[in-house]
């Protein structure tokens, strides 16, 4: 291991490495992992170790097949051309044996191939068919006991600190997780938590494809990821945590990304590096064991690491304890958030400092004389858990300093709990023997005669999986779930029957209900236990998954245009011109003399461009995702547009110098596979030159419109003024106006229309022009669009859709941003997300008060005019059930576990059994709770039913198309037939679920009020 502590730094190239320790050097692994980087290994963000010959870390791995995967996911694959985003969908429990079954089955089988390079081209080709089923995030090792080199369930890393000084337990983070592969099962790119090392090594089976991205090179990964990804970004900054983005080395060679890639085989260590990015994939079926560590180099990745600020459950380690103890001599500069420290990348970690020597002393002196482990007695049954070792968590006194809270975005040094040294707690382990036998601690190690009375029935749930030809909704999840290996009272869980019935099962206590959440664990704390002084907190949690465990949302593909039916608000006898009539809409008002079926008048246009250009946000193509027009402010807006117009008496604006920066991405523009062309009017901090035309008054970015630099002057003309053809119009649209280029069949069009509609293309990216639009479909051109088709003739241009599930509704682009119809960009491979105005968020309504007269709901389905007899507060539990589904309506008094009444809510993370309205119990966590105000109604014929907010509409509010659909008077028919509906108009009723029936019975009680849809994803046990 000669080399240690060169000062230049080594690989510069950032190549992957490969290391061939001998016995002697394996033996110590911080050690050798020091020799690791000072050869340059770090720089490449990943690197590979081939243990010495004759090493193994178990002896046979032929007693595992009833050992059970609890929490296996279903990997949707969604994208094209080289950018994917993957959707992880919870499936049923499987054992290794029944998952090896899958995997090898026909369906989910590795194909055959020449070599890994073809290997790879058909998991690119392949990726979006056949979602794959990863058996991923298993807690747990297949580790002997007395191994102790490279052994991932303790490594004796830094990382230690969190669990000697807080008691934290993080699964997957600082105890290893198992994971069972299959060919195409994948992890997107992604760093590890708090930018963590991380070590993968591959019990057995088929190899798994790396792709590393050095970590000098991250930013340009995360740049390129925003830029295909808007949306996302929008959403969480850090949403590449969530493991869902997929970018093939193709696109990451054609922008010039520098990455390196490797193949690992079955008993092969796999190291990355703190902040670098990797992701691959399996070549089959296979196990893998991984965990997190640390070095002192770390803690300055820590520090700056980004956090996921939009779940609940992502993992935070809080660096407190870490500089207090590593870094002393910046303890203080680091309370008082002024310490500074600018990451190196080339630098290696240091073999020692004074510090990490003493904390290695301290750590001799504490180790106990008992076995690190906790060794669990592991069940295959579905409904039971591991249960764990004789350490209870009572028997421990702890603060915490890890947070969980997505609130807390940033961590403050200020608030950092000092956390007193307690006994060192053991990694969950899975040992598995022949025989039930005990260890010198007293642990239940693996009994196969217990296994066999659990067992899942091997053939009734391949088959089900198999015969699945589309995934299975049932199951999606709106949270993070977690397989994980409850370690808690051992030796209560020997005595399992295989004889116990499907209602004992069912009754059985919640304590045997699996963990699907973080876990916490609180011994009567009171209000001041969270101070130093007063530790008493015992927190389990699990590492970020891939995010989020669902199913991914309907979305046609970007090219399909949907059906649109002969009418979306009005019947065709409706649709009769009115192009003579006043205008009486607000939004349509400034376009009377722009609809390019009346004459053309220069003169209005300059106007309309003049106005624009002074309105926010002053770019004729950005205003895509800015409207004019803002329904929920008309009157500031409409003071605001007037204003403008008068100030400017027809005169273009002549300000120079202005900058801003563009709202839309590069990556709008250019639409395609190849690269985006570097755009050089982009300053470095984002923004672009605003210019004006001379003639028309268009104003837009420089870089929106393809002006070139010696171009921008005050003195500006557009191509449409340059070419003389002031009565041009668009061919996409039916409207004048704003910033028009010229397209490959020598007509005109808006750039804003170029950028809505999905099969446009800019054939000259940088300049914008010409604009291909040869491949719009002849459909998009049938389409009628909801604002324009009553105000002209003869109908053209062609439409884009709302992008919400299969909503038909259709509009031109330029009709769709007069009318305020809120456009943003959106993740690829689509380009712009449109919300029709039936699927915008609506305003919050106002509350009711006693004895108002409103809209309602009867039980028939039809809607009456009622009146709010009573307003209550409802409080609503949130639970999350271990199939996955969650419910954020149910009653406490449906909590059966638990008496809520007397005892009030349970602990958040506490297993709870649920009384479900079909009759049966279901185990679940509990969350939390939230309060609701419930408004009963009162109808002409005396019933009475209680209902949400949402639900009830005033005299003074626009009622929904299927309201007025359903809406009945009953003033004349008070004790007739008015509130019952005909024989013929019960058949015509949908029927509701059968689940659901109960609900639609109302009584004085709430528990008529109907479950939120959420629910419905929950699935019935027989």
């Amino acid at each position: 291991m000669a080399g240690v502590g060169a000062s230049a730094p080594a690989n510069p190239a950032c190549k992957i490495m490969t290391f061939r320790p001998t016995m002697e050097e394996f033996k110590d692994f911080n050690q050798y992992l020091v020799y690791m980087e000072s050869q340059g290994a770090h720089r490449a963000g990943l690197a590979k170790v081939i243990p010495p010959k004759g090493w193994k870390p178990r002896r046979s791995y032929d007693d595992i097949d009833d050992f059970v995967i609890q929490a296996p996911i279903q990997q949707m694959v969604a994208g094209q051309s080289g950018l994917f985003t993957q959707y992880n969908i919870q499936k049923k429990p499987l054992t290794v044996q029944e998952f090896r079954r899958l995997a090898n089955s026909d369906m989910y089988c590795t194909p055959r191939y020449l070599n890994y390079e073809d290997l790879e081209r058909k998991y690119w080709k392949n990726l979006t068919f056949v979602s794959p089923i990863y058996g991923a995030d298993v807690s747990g090792t297949l580790y002997d006991e007395d191994i102790e080199e490279w052994n991932i369930g303790h490594l004796n890393s830094i990382l230690d600190v969190i669990e000697e000084d807080c008691g934290v337990s993080i699964q997957g983070v600082n105890t290893p997780y198992l994971y069972f592969g299959m060919w195409k099962t994948s992890f997107s790119w992604h760093t590890e938590d708090m930018d963590l090392y991380s070590i993968n090594y591959l019990h057995f089976g088929e190899p798994k494809s790396w792709y590393a991205i050095p970590p000098e090179h991250g930013k340009r990964l995360e740049r390129l990821a925003i830029g295909f990804f808007p949306n996302s970004f929008k959403s969480c900054e850090a949403f590449l945590r969530h493991k869902m983005t997929l970018i093939s080395p193709s696109v990451l060679k054609k922008y010039s990304i520098p990455f390196d890639k490797i193949t690992q085989e079955a008993g092969e260590f796999m190291i990355t590096f703190p902040y670098g990015y990797h992701a691959g994939f399996n070549h089959g079926f296979n196990c893998a064991e991984s965990t997190n560590f640390a070095s002192i180099r770390w803690i300055n990745y820590g520090k700056v690491a980004t956090q996921c600020t939009c779940s609940k459950d992502m993992v935070k380690i809080s660096m407190d304890p870490f500089v207090r103890r590593f870094q002393p001599d910046r303890y203080q500069a680091w309370t008082q958030g002024k310490d500074s420290c600018p990451l190196d990348h080339t630098l290696a970690t240091p073999s020692t400092t004074p510090e990490l020597q003493s904390w290695l002393q301290r750590r001799r002196r504490k180790a106990p004389s008992t076995s690190r482990y906790y060794e669990g007695r592991v069940s295959t049954n579905s409904n039971s858990t591991v249960q764990p070792g004789p350490e209870s968590a009572s028997d421990r006194s702890v603060t915490v300093d890890v947070t969980l809270n997505s609130e807390k975005t940033a961590e403050s040094p200020n608030q950092a709990l000092n956390c007193e040294p307690v006994s060192v707690t053991s990694a969950p382990s899975i040992h598995v023997t022949h025989s039930l036998r005990l260890n010198s601690t007293g642990a239940v190690l693996f009994s196969e005669t217990d296994s066999q009375q659990a067992k899942i029935e091997t053939e009734e749930t391949v088959a089900d999986i198999l015969s699945e030809s589309s995934i299975d909704y049932g199951t999606s999840a709106l949270y993070k779930e977690q397989s994980s290996i409850r370690l808690d009272s051992a030796l209560q869980g020997l005595e399992t029957s295989e004889n116990r019935t499907n209602a004992e099962i069912q009754n059985a206590s919640f304590s045997e209900m699996p963990l699907l959440m973080p876990e916490l664990i609180e011994e009567r704390v009171n209000p001041q236990s969270l101070a130093p002084e007063m530790p008493s907190l015992t927190l389990k949690t699990a590492k970020s998954w891939r995010h989020p465990l669902r199913k991914p949302t309907a979305r046609a593909v970007p090219s399909a245009v949907k059906q649109q039916a002969a009418s979306d608000d009005e019947t065709l006898e409706d649709c009769v011109t009115k192009e003579e009539e006043p205008e009486t809409e607000e939004w349509a008002k400034p376009l009377a003399h722009l609809w390019q079926h009346r004459k053309a008048n220069f003169q209005f246009e300059r106007e309309y461009n003049t106005t624009a250009a002074k309105t926010s946000p002053h770019c004729a193509v950005c205003t895509l995702f800015m409207p004019y027009y803002q329904p929920d402010n008309l009157e500031e807006r409409r003071h605001d547009v007037l204003s403008a117009a008068t100030e400017s008496q027809g005169s273009c604006s002549k300000e120079v110098g202005l900058r801003s920066r563009p709202l839309i991405p590069e990556i709008c523009f250019a639409y395609q596979e190849g690269p985006c062309p570097l755009n050089t009017l982009l300053e470095e901090d984002g923004s672009s030159p605003l210019v004006a035309c001379n003639s028309c008054c268009v104003q837009v970015h420089a870089s929106c419109y393809g002006v070139a630099t010696h171009e921008v002057s005050p003195v500006w003309t557009c191509d449409r003024c340059v070419s003389g053809d002031l009565a041009a119009g668009c061919c996409l649209c039916n409207l004048r106006g704003g910033a028009l280029k010229r397209t490959s069949d020598d007509r005109w069009v808006h750039v804003m229309c170029a950028v809505g509609l999905p099969e446009v293309n800019f054939i000259d990216v940088v300049k914008r022009a010409p604009i291909d639009i040869s491949a719009i479909p002849v459909q998009r051109y049938k389409l009628k669009c909801i604002y324009c088709r009553n105000r002209i003739k003869k109908l053209s241009g062609a439409c884009i859709q709302c992008s919400c599930g299969r909503c038909p509704t259709s509009f031109h682009v330029t009709c769709a941003h007069a009318a305020g119809v809120p456009m943003e960009p959106d993740d690829w491979p689509y380009v712009v997300f449109i919300t029709c105005h039936r699927h915008q968020v609506k305003v919050s309504k106002s509350e009711l008060e006693v004895g108002q007269t409103v809209i309602s709901k009867h039980k028939n389905l039809r809607y009456y005019s009622s009146r709010v007899t009573q307003v209550m507060a409802q409080t609503f539990y949130e639970v999350m059930f271990d199939d996955g589904s969650f419910s954020n309506d149910t009653f406490p008094e449906d909590i059966v576990s638990r008496d809520c009444a007397q005892l009030g809510p349970p602990e958040v993370g506490e297993a709870v059994q649920v009384k479900w309205p079909d009759g049966l119990f279901y185990g679940a966590k509990y969350l939390g709770s939230n309060t609701s105000y419930m408004y009963q109604v009162e109808f002409e014929d005396g019933s009475q039913v209680l209902a949400k907010r949402e639900d009830i509409y005033t005299l003074d509010e626009d009622l929904p198309k299927k309201v007025k659909g359903r809406l009945s008077t009953a003033s004349s028919m008070r004790f007739q037939d008015a509130f019952f509906t005909t024989q013929g108009e019960r058949k015509r009723r949908r029927t509701p679920n059968s689940r659901f029936q109960t609900d639609y019975i109302a009584h004085i009680s709430p528990r008529t009020f109907t479950r939120n849809s959420e629910t419905c994803s929950k699935k019935c046990y027989k």
